[in-house]
């Protein structure tokens, strides 16, 4: 039998070749309002069936669980997680941070995660207890200890409007603590950097399974942390996440609780 990390990365860059043919040059009619802030595109369409179909090649009785399609998977011991153009708004406008991402839970458990940035020909991937790695070389987040040396990615809410005063809080103390904060638009793309050390650190509200599952398992193997914003592991639920080093990660735990006063959103 095929390995699933094999159709995973093979996935992403058959989906990753329909995606780079197409930036910045799509078409006013093939993009459509989900709702506010938030878009899709043909491309993403098309990138999702591509995904799926070479999946569903190998393991037709997989499970899967989609961005862009209907939500009413059935349990199964093996479901696919999976985002085909992450990123969709830089995309639509040519800003190169997009990215796909890939995961595969066994048993509610993530054991294959891939990221593939098609613009940068990266591909981030790992399988549970075999490291982390980035087009063949293993990776690992980085060594920052100190908070003021740290670079953070971010996210902002903004289809979620109701965190937003929490959030502008959280983002004024955080510039007062850290080195810089960026924000790229693309989780997936912000999870992979934390993997390989780009950046020490990562928070954000309100996010998709299909938009972390790939990336905390990277994080994971690349030695890194991950929690929701209560210290638990109910991130792929609540959406809300932290991630980093093992020291970062503490500091943004603590500074997270010291701002909100606890967690009550």
């Amino acid at each position: 039998m095929i390995d699933p990390l094999t159709v995973a990365i093979e996935s992403a860059h058959l989906s990753g070749n329909l995606i780079k043919e197409k930036i910045g040059n799509i078409l006013k009619e093939e993009v459509n309002q989900k709702s506010f802030s938030d878009f899709v595109t043909k491309v993403d369409l098309e990138s999702e069936k591509t995904i799926i179909t070479n999946i569903k090649k190998y393991f037709p009785n997989h499970q899967i669980m989609a961005e862009e399609s209907a939500k009413d998977y059935k349990k199964s011991k093996y479901l696919w997680i999976i985002d085909p153009l992450d990123g969709t708004t830089n995309f639509i406008h040519g800003f190169p941070f997009i990215a796909i991402s890939i995961a595969l839970m066994y048993k509610g458990e993530l054991i294959i995660g891939v990221i593939y940035d098609p613009l940068r020909n990266e591909t981030f991937y790992t399988e549970k207890g075999s490291g982390a790695f980035l087009n063949g070389k293993k990776i690992k987040v980085s060594g920052t200890k100190e908070p003021n040396s740290s670079l953070i990615a971010t996210g902002f809410p903004f289809r979620n409007k109701q965190y937003i005063e929490n959030y502008v809080k959280i983002f004024q103390q955080m510039l007062y603590s850290v080195n810089d904060l960026r924000r790229a638009g693309a989780a997936a793309i912000d999870l992979a950097y934390v993997a390989c050390g780009r950046v020490d650190g990562f928070f954000e509200y309100a996010l998709s399974p299909w938009d972390i599952a790939a990336g905390t398992i990277l994080i994971k193997e690349a030695g890194g942390v991950v929690s929701d914003f209560e210290g638990k592991d109910n991130y792929l639920l609540t959406g809300n996440i932290l991630a980093g080093n093992p020291l970062i990660h503490k500091f943004l735990s603590d500074k997270l609780r010291e701002i909100l006063g606890g967690f009550d959103g």
